[in-house]
């Protein structure tokens, strides 16, 4: 069976995004992939979070990966600071990565930009981390979104070289994995750019249904076209994007030809939308209070993944050191 390994960052609650791009992939591989699944704190500490946050997140994140679906008898659903190997092994794929490729990575340049007083060394090294996240369970696929394609892409290239390097075939190349589906960006509500969970753009699936119409009836559109069948703006076309993954097809066809024709109503579009949202997310956000309530359920899916995930990641670094040359006297 094939390994499947991919995680989200504990930053804030999941929304939508997340859910589309992520974790709806998560639910189908589950079924059919050694899976493992984890909260990527280690990569939050680039943005030095306060530690109850950091905590308080962690536990919040992984409420919602279950009240999504994720099923801990199915898949390895671990945090990722439970494993010391995996830092362990970053420091070693660090000694091979260099420095020119990782200052030209499009995230580490986006970060430098956005935060210029905290351009930090996790920063840089954040590929060589996810690399490690993945290696570390020699997976063979990653469900990756549109914005993390050329980071798999640079895990790819650090497995290819620790085998050229040391003359072996030991780490498996990861490929990017979605089920034949195009990767699914879910835009944001200010007009541009994807859904975070810092950007303020976003719909949680754990949000109250009045914040969700608040939120979605203040989104960026246009002042309507005034020419039959114009191409559709990119802040109406973000809106369109999010219905069509959460509204039926028969609305979403209407308000386009609405559209076409000149004749759409923002508002009208905006209250459908809002419905729709909460709709699709009211059941997740009953299952997510009920599961944050639950202290001892945590604990026990925390650490029965702890177990099995450190299982395979201590099998492969003790590999790893032998492959490198170390070797107890």
């Amino acid at each position: 069976m094939e390994t499947v390994v991919s995680g989200i960052r504990p930053t804030g609650n999941l929304h939508l995004g997340n859910y589309f791009g992520a974790v709806k992939n998560f639910l189908k591989m589950q079924e059919n992939f050694n899976c493992y699944f984890f909260i990527a704190d280690y990569h939050s500490l680039t943005t030095h979070p306060h530690p109850a946050d950091l905590h308080g997140n962690v536990r919040q994140i992984l409420a919602e990966y279950l009240a999504a679906g994720l099923d801990p008898e199915k898949a390895t659903i671990y945090i990722q600071s439970d494993l010391p190997e995996v830092a362990e092994l970053t420091l070693l794929m660090n000694m091979n990565a260099y420095l020119g490729e990782l200052e030209r990575t499009t995230s580490f340049k986006d970060k430098a930009r956005k935060q210029p007083e905290n351009v930090n060394a996790g920063l840089l090294t954040y590929p060589v981390l996810m690399a490690s996240d993945i290696i570390i369970h020699q997976a063979s696929k990653v469900p990756v979104g549109k914005d993390q394609e050329q980071n798999l892409e640079m895990t790819r290239k650090f497995a290819n070289r620790f085998n050229r390097i040391y003359e072996t075939d030991y780490f498996t190349i990861p490929q990017p994995f979605n089920f034949g589906e195009s990767l699914i960006k879910i835009p944001g509500l200010d007009g541009s750019g994807k859904m975070g969970k810092s950007e303020g753009n976003g719909i949680f699936l754990a949000e109250e249904p009045a914040s969700i119409r608040k939120k979605v009836m203040k989104a960026v559109t246009d002042s309507g076209p005034t020419v039959p069948d114009s191409p559709v703006s990119e802040p109406v076309q973000n809106l369109f994007t999010i219905m069509e993954v959460v509204s039926q097809k028969e609305v979403l066809d209407q308000f386009k030809e609405d559209y076409a024709k000149c004749i759409i109503r923002y508002g009208d579009l905006k209250k459908k939308l809002a419905e729709d949202i909460i709709n699709f997310t009211a059941p997740i956000r009953e299952k997510i209070n009920a599961i944050a309530a639950d202290d001892a359920y945590l604990r026990k899916v925390a650490q029965m993944g702890k177990e099995k995930a450190h299982a395979s990641a201590s099998k492969t670094v003790k590999e790893v050191r032998e492959i490198i040359g170390f070797k107890p006297f």
